[in-house]
């Protein structure tokens, strides 16, 4: 497993928010949910973005964008229209005063105008947990991918899927959203202008990779850096040097992340005891779990499970 399938790998979207969104210009919106990230892609017409403090870009028929959360965002037919709605935490649409304001057209389709020149197909993913954090600090606040970039049929077949309503179709939208966040990922990491995380770069080389990959497939071994090195075929002292100078983290404190990242995952099912989870990504007890989750996270697994359910 790589450094980009590994971190993509255990979160994913859960009920994820998909839509068609159809425009007839005028139209502009606020998004204000505090989402963790969403993908947009351009079927037909245009729009404009603007990230909270960032200059406007435009996205044209093909283009893909990834819009990074928290902070709000603008979504325009141009840069000159004022938001007409804003859209809250929980997808709930209001107008700028706050009244509420749906414009549903159809089965996850919505806009102002069922015929109108702009069409987009949006992807929230809404729960933290569903990306991973350490790929969230890797991306810019919005990310764009130009038409002709993105090798890939995901788009139209998303776009085909996102109107149907039959049984299982919501895991079907899931996981074709997962599937075409790690194609533009991977098409945008693979830029020569990209600057791309140290983690993923490293992914490729002949020491880190499969250091990398063994911590990612394995993580409740009980790994020491000696223990990877004599895996990995180098010395110690190599191993560590070469790891921290391309993932900007010695390999056990990278593993350490990994494994709370993958517990907070875990404890989103609720069936999943602490021991369980424990066990799975390398802890001893569910006290060392529990201690380490609530010194890098500042809450303990019991509350991150409860806001997850809540």
């Amino acid at each position: 497993m790589d450094a980009l399938g590994g971190l993509l790998d255990g979160p994913r979207a859960r009920g994820a928010f998909l839509l068609r969104a159809v425009f007839a210009p005028p139209w502009s919106m606020r998004i204000e949910d505090e989402a963790p990230l969403t993908l947009m892609a351009v079927l037909a017409g245009e729009a404009w973005v603007q990230p909270a403090g960032g200059d406007w870009v435009r996205l044209g028929p093909g283009d893909t964008a990834v819009a990074v959360g928290p902070d709000p965002y603008v979504v325009a037919d141009d840069p000159g229209t004022p938001p007409e709605v804003r859209i809250l935490p929980g997808q709930v649409c209001v107008t700028p005063d706050g009244e509420e304001h749906p414009d549903w057209l159809g089965t996850r389709t919505w806009g102002n105008d069922a015929g109108g020149s702009t069409t987009l197909l949006v992807g929230t993913y809404e729960g933290d947990g569903e990306v991973g954090g350490r790929l969230l600090r890797a991306l810019p606040r919005l990310l764009v991918l130009p038409a002709g970039q993105l090798d890939s049929p995901l788009v139209p077949l998303l776009g085909t899927e996102i109107g149907k309503d039959e049984p299982g179709q919501e895991a079907v939208l899931d996981r074709l959203l997962d599937l075409l966040l790690i194609a533009v990922l991977r098409a945008w990491f693979a830029r020569p202008d990209a600057t791309a995380p140290g983690w993923y770069a490293a992914s490729a080389d002949p020491v880190v990779g499969p250091a990398l990959r063994l911590l990612h497939h394995e993580p409740a071994r009980p790994w020491t850096v000696a223990a990877l090195a004599a895996e990995t075929g180098v010395s110690r002292a190599a191993l560590a040097r070469r790891f921290t100078e391309l993932v900007g983290e010695p390999p056990m404190a990278f593993l350490a992340g990994w494994r709370l990242a993958l517990a907070a995952d875990l404890l989103r099912d609720r069936q999943t005891t602490l021991a369980a989870v424990a066990r799975q990504v390398g802890y001893g007890s569910p006290y060392a779990l529990s201690t380490a989750f609530k010194r890098v996270r500042g809450v303990s697994p019991r509350e991150h499970r409860a806001a997850v359910a809540g």
